[in-house]
């Protein structure tokens, strides 16, 4: 834990710059939420026309403070904020909260305002929170401070909270007894000059009174180091996270299959999926799965019980569970035996259990004690559809009761009751979840599982094959130097081949004797393709001949080719031909690359050919990627039923179909300048059983490849060293 961030979370004494007698006003409000949160250190409030406020002295300038300060909160015009923090570094000041507003949400004055603001705390060797934030809160007794200026006074708790937005971190601490969740610590960062997201990770990663991490995020500035960090603390303590906004690929993404699916926030869902963080919907998902963490051990498998007093409620949870990816738990006979000793006769003792409508009180216990101890059991959901016969508050603590004689397995419930009894139940002390909804309840316990299955994922490995980076340099060097980003089939394909990615059997023509002769020698049936540096989708110009059978159709379809080309006036056009074996197989995949502005490469797999945007049954992956990456990807896809074999039809060799991507991440590692990449098809051959690249197509960024390659200027649209 980084020890110079106690400035700020752990503050011995503060100066308030821009403390206000005025109430309602920031300043004023920011200085009695300290005042009433009972802040354990000093306060100082710093204003040059008061003498008192809140019943403290009011200090001229920081300097007039006779005592050490660690920590500055700044409330004062922007203009003014420079000379504040000049003050606070002759003071000795360690750490700053910067609310005042004006910076780079207002544009490029702002920006550059932003800039040296960040570079004079740099400077001095402060750290800062802000600007343009709502503050930092820390519930802990010894530290009891509260310098924001939201209206609700923090309620205590294990849970950590970052939001990058200051309006809705406002509005969450004013909802936090509703939503059933306690803060350890809070932090609005506002503009984060200094402070980001990652900062407060690391500070987090080993925080004892932390258990849980909350984001809300509309940006994630520095990806690598998001991932690097969320990855170490994952593995400790949950994070759960909401992505607002849309990453878009860049404008160009679109003339590929892989970017013109890699579009919204592909790229930010993939980077969270990689990193170990359970991603929510809304900020309603969010607390719901904090409630879950906060409350409930992490389960030993996916085995759900349900207990209910109500058949339809138990059926809509079974398919909430079912359709997660959870498992309904095998209730034993020896638990059913239990069970059928006390409840009536018309009650089920099968997994869902349903005590009837009519349930007394005392059944709730016995019933839930009873699976607790069931072995075949890893998390129970109890469903109550409150009736006349029983008090919901009642069911409530009963369930509470037993939930503290009996720790060791998640308990999670639904009350299936009007909104009062929630109103109610947030004045009281739990220790379980409580929904309304079993879809909520059952999407919980996905996550506390998904949590589970993190902790215990592999770390992974990127493996650094033998490749001949060399060839595949020279290929894009020399499409550069005459001026071209965008590769032909053939170089796309001899790239691929230089990096070990299994391809067929191929050879260029440049006119139809050729052509024959290479024929010849693959030996038919054989597949014709056009390759131009113009030309860049094949099939739209008829430009791609299977099935091939002879010397003879070989002639009779180029001549064909020619005529189809000609017609459009694009005959002018054509470089030559590709002669490739023709590679046998039903199944095709696709794997692709796309740039996203922000996260880089993203890398793509899953059902190829005429499917791939249609039905989109595909995965994405930041790169680099692990081992552990691919498996998963591959695993992902609904086609991977289609890999594995169906109706008789043996397994696709999976290892190498891994490798194949492995062997790629590695490409546009190398070559970073890489813009996009497809391999459609990737063909599964009924032969060898191995993905064989059939088609390819690569384009580079123009400039970074020259700066890259080091091929200097580009004169009249022709590339010059």
């Amino acid at each position: 834990m980084s020890k110079e961030l106690d400035a700020i979370m752990q503050p011995k004494s503060i100066a308030i710059i821009g403390a206000s007698t005025k109430e309602g006003a920031v300043g004023n409000e920011i200085l009695s939420n300290l005042i009433k949160y009972g802040f354990t250190g000093d306060l100082y409030p710093v204003n040059p026309k008061a003498e008192e406020i809140c019943g403290l002295k009011v200090y001229k300038s920081i300097l007039d403070i006779s005592g050490s300060i660690d920590m500055a909160v700044i409330i004062i015009p922007k203009d003014f904020v420079p000379a504040a923090i000049d003050e606070c570094a002759q003071k000795g000041v360690k750490g700053l909260v910067i609310i005042s507003a004006g910076y780079k949400e207002t544009g490029a004055e702002g920006l550059k305002a932003e800039q040296a603001l960040a570079e004079q705390v740099k400077k001095y060797g402060m750290r800062l929170v802000g600007p343009n934030c709502l503050g930092v809160i820390n519930t802990a007794s010894e530290v009891r401070l509260d310098a924001s200026f939201a209206m609700a006074l923090p309620r205590a708790g294990r849970t950590a909270f970052i939001s990058q937005s200051g309006a809705l971190g406002a509005a969450i601490l004013n909802l936090l007894e509703d939503l059933k969740v306690g803060l350890s610590q809070f932090v609005s960062i506002g503009n984060a000059a200094d402070c980001t997201t990652e900062t407060f990770l690391d500070y987090w990663k080993d925080e004892p009174n932390t258990d849980q991490i909350l984001l809300y995020m509309e940006t994630i500035s520095d990806p690598a180091e998001f991932s690097r960090l969320s990855k170490e603390v994952s593995k400790k303590k949950p994070i759960i996270a909401i992505k607002a906004g849309r990453s878009a690929a860049g404008a160009s993404a679109a003339s590929s299959h892989t970017g013109s699916l890699a579009g919204a926030d592909l790229a930010a869902d993939a980077l969270l999926k990689q990193s170990g963080v359970i991603r929510a919907n809304s900020v309603l998902e969010m607390f719901e799965v904090a409630q879950a963490f906060e409350n409930c051990p992490i389960p030993k498998d996916k085995r759900v019980a349900v207990i209910t007093n109500s058949g339809g409620p138990g059926i809509m949870a079974t398919d909430a569970i079912c359709e997660l990816g959870l498992e309904m738990a095998t209730i034993s006979d020896k638990t059913k035996e239990y069970l059928r000793s006390f409840l009536p006769a018309a009650a089920s003792v099968k997994n869902p259990i349903d005590m009837i409508a009519t349930a007394p009180l005392e059944h709730y216990p016995k019933t839930l004690e009873a699976v607790i101890a069931d072995e075949n059991v890893d998390a129970i959901m109890m469903i109550s559809v409150p009736f006349a016969n029983v008090d919901p508050m009642e069911i409530a603590k009963t369930v509470m009761d037993v939930k503290a004689k009996h720790p060791e397995k998640p308990i999670l419930c639904v009350m299936m009751t009007p909104s009062n009894f929630f109103n109610e139940l947030s004045k009281i002390k739990t220790n379980i979840p409580f929904y309304q909804y079993p879809e909520s309840a059952a999407n919980s316990i996905a996550k506390l599982y998904q949590q589970r299955v993190w902790m215990e994922r592999q770390e992974g490995k990127t493996p650094n094959f033998s490749v001949n980076k060399n060839k595949a340099k020279d290929i894009i060097a020399s499409a550069l130097k005459e001026g071209r980003g965008q590769l032909t089939t053939l170089e796309s394909i001899d790239v691929l081949d230089a990096y070990g990615i299994r391809t067929c059997k191929y050879a260029f023509a440049s006119n139809v004797n050729e052509a024959a002769n290479e024929a010849n020698k693959i030996g038919y049936p054989v597949v014709m393709k056009i390759t131009s540096t113009k030309i860049s989708h094949k099939t739209e110009v008829g430009g791609v001949i299977v099935g091939i059978t002879s010397e003879e159709n070989l002639r009779e379809e180029y001549d064909a080719l020619i005529q189809r080309l000609e017609a459009r006036n694009i005959a002018q056009d054509l470089d030559g031909v590709i002669i490739q074996e023709m590679v046998k197989g039903n199944r095709e995949m696709v794997c692709g690359v796309a740039t996203d502005p922000q996260y880089g490469h993203l890398m793509m797999f899953g059902l190829g050919g005429i499917f791939v945007e249609t039905l989109k049954d595909v995965a994405f992956r930041v790169n680099p990627l692990t081992d552990i990456d691919v498996k998963e990807m591959v695993q992902s896809v609904k086609a991977y039923k289609i890999l594995k074999g169906a109706r008789g039809e043996g397994s696709a060799n999976i290892d190498q179909i891994e490798e194949t991507l492995l062997r790629l991440s590695q490409l546009v590692t190398d070559f970073s300048f890489i813009k996009e990449l497809d391999i459609n098809p990737l063909k599964i051959s009924d032969k060898t059983a191995e993905g064989v690249a059939v088609d390819g197509r690569i384009e580079v960024n123009m400039e970074e490849a020259k700066k890259a390659l080091g091929l200097g200027c580009c004169c009249s649209g022709n590339c010059c060293s």
